[in-house]
């Protein structure tokens, strides 16, 4: 068993997998939805390969206790953050404090890498291209946790297993 991948391989990783033209041109593009095609990450990591088609997103979630990278290779992404770190459970609605959105514009070769507990949206804003991104996530995601957002109240919506997006 090898070293566990740290954010900085997995970011290494998604920036050569965004750089591979063919690898990119080989995602199935969908007018309504994001499609998504599962990649071998690198030291047992999890990784995948997004379309976002105009005006697609996320919505607010977390990655548990994996951390992680992503990178656009085609179009923008816009990431909106949050600077705060959440309770690990046992809350369904947090008051979130003044100065703790973050948001950043990603374009074509831009990406970054995130900690545990980084919580975050990504959205394609744009009204008429297409987006492309590669992801990578260690350890692989044992579970995502979906909020809800209305002003500076953060609410637990759902939480995803694995078997919900294999």
């Amino acid at each position: 068993m090898g070293v566990a991948p740290t954010a900085a391989d997995l970011l290494a990783f998604v920036r050569r997998a965004a750089a591979d033209t063919e690898l990119i041109d080989s995602l199935p593009l969908d007018p309504e939805g994001r499609t998504w095609v599962r990649l071998d990450g690198p030291g047992g990591s999890e990784a995948w390969l997004i379309g976002w088609p105009p005006g697609t997103g996320t919505g607010w979630h977390d990655h548990a206790e994996s951390h992680g990278a992503f990178t656009t290779a085609r179009g923008t992404l816009t990431e909106h953050s949050l600077a705060v770190r959440l309770p690990a459970g046992g809350w369904k609605s947090l008051e979130l404090a003044e100065g703790a959105d973050r948001t950043r514009e990603l374009p074509a070769g831009e990406g970054r890498a995130f900690g545990r507990h980084h919580v975050h949206e990504v959205l394609n804003e744009s009204r008429v291209a297409h987006a492309v991104s590669v992801h990578a996530y260690y350890p692989p995601l044992p579970l995502i946790r979906r909020f809800s957002r209305s002003g500076a109240v953060l609410r637990l919506e759902q939480v995803e297993r694995p078997e919900d997006w294999q």
